[in-house]
């Protein structure tokens, strides 16, 4: 009988051969194990391996294996962060919320509102500013203890003229014994939706742009 060229005998009588397995692209422990298998059984018997040496390595795969899971851990974590802080975000729209501006919004029939954060008391003012820096209108609050305090604008300047809905600035001052200094001020914003980006969570306020989601010192 004459066997053509090229072909599989063993295919022939029906069997095969067992192909090799893939090899993985790392190692894992039992890898590691039968390296250390190896090195002991060809190693200089002059110049045996001291045992600290072996606790080195074990200690030194321990490690590598336990950083890459914690990695994974951290990676799983980071996600469902995310997807709660989402879940939590999407609950926002149509709120209103306080984050650290020196800039609010004038919406026609709600006005302009905010928050002063007084660090300790004394005479409250706060100054709405147009886009050249001129005063429009000067709000006083008299005295304030420590904390955070609110304020409204009506949309009127000083005259009792109603201006047009738009973006003006916020100042506020505290003064005590004589002496005036500035305060942090915080714009009232209306959310609209919710963006997920490479930097996380962002609220897109009416009027006001894109706020970090970390930013939001109060839900109103």
């Amino acid at each position: 009988m004459t066997t053509a060229v090229g072909s599989n005998p063993y295919s022939d009588l029906g069997l095969s051969l067992k192909t090799a397995d893939k090899k993985a692209d790392s190692l894992g422990q039992a890898d590691f194990l039968k390296l250390m298998t190896t090195q002991l059984q060809n190693q200089d018997p002059l110049k045996p391996l001291e045992s600290n040496e072996f606790l080195g390595q074990i200690a030194q795969f321990s490690t590598v294996s336990g950083i890459q899971g914690l990695q994974d851990s951290f990676t799983a974590l980071s996600s469902s962060l995310t997807s709660s802080q989402s879940l939590q975000a999407s609950g926002l729209v149509g709120h209103g919320v306080l984050y650290p501006s020196k800039t609010g919004y004038l919406d026609g029939e709600a006005g302009l509102s905010g928050g002063v954060e007084v660090s300790s008391g004394g005479q409250l003012a706060v100054e709405i500013v147009d886009a050249s820096g001129a005063v429009v209108r000067r709000l006083d609050y008299g005295t304030q203890a420590a904390g955070t305090r609110y304020f409204n604008w009506d949309g009127k300047d000083s005259s009792g003229a109603t201006m047009p809905s738009g973006s003006y600035g916020i100042r506020a001052t505290l003064t005590r014994n004589g002496a005036t200094e500035s305060a942090s001020t915080l714009a009232a914003g209306l959310v609209q939706s919710v963006s997920l980006g490479s930097k996380g969570l962002s609220l897109n306020l009416a009027g006001l742009g894109t706020v970090p989601f970390g930013d939001v010192r109060q839900i109103i």
